[in-house]
């Protein structure tokens, strides 16, 4: 039986408090509302020369950073067929149907999602960790990649993937 390594970093402070609201399967979209998120990150990978996946203190603040790109933003979903979203200068507006949301653009973050699940959003922090360790970790083997994302305690989506 082969040898399968990985690490898994949950800190208290890989976390962001952003507003959202999600767009169910019956079209009906919920309020705007806000979570405090957590975000835990797997990583599995051959072991280097030194017997590690990763190095832990480089790791890291490579998921800090990501969390606090998301932290005190209102999340929007770019890829959801129901929202139409305009881009001016100093607003963010969004429709959907009749409903008219107007947001200061620095406080909103477009996400390329097509809806701000915890599900989307771990997929979405994989895609921007992979980049990053990619740069940060060039010669690493990475093989699969798992986010989670709980957005109130006990509550959580995942994204398993391959590296």
């Amino acid at each position: 039986m082969p040898r399968r390594f990985s690490i898994e970093v949950d800190k208290d402070y890989f976390n962001f408090a952003s507003a959202h609201f999600l767009i169910f399967a019956n079209g009906r979209r919920e309020t705007l509302h806000g979570h405090n998120y957590q975000v835990s990150v797997s990583v599995e990978g051959e072991l280097d020369r030194a017997g590690v996946v990763l190095d832990f203190i480089t790791f890291k603040p490579l998921v800090k950073r990501v969390c606090d790109e998301l932290d005190h933003r209102t999340l929007i979903q770019e890829g959801h067929p129901m929202l139409t979203i305009r881009r001016g200068p100093k607003i963010i507006e969004v429709r959907y149907r009749d409903q008219r949301l107007i947001l200061p653009r620095r406080d909103v973050i477009v996400l390329p999602i097509p809806n701000t699940s915890t599900e989307l959003l771990a997929e979405y922090i994989a895609g921007k960790l992979r980049r990053r360790l990619r740069q940060e970790f060039p010669d690493a083997k990475l093989r699969r990649i798992e986010i989670g994302v709980e957005e109130t305690r006990g509550q959580r989506g995942f994204y398993r993937g391959e590296f």
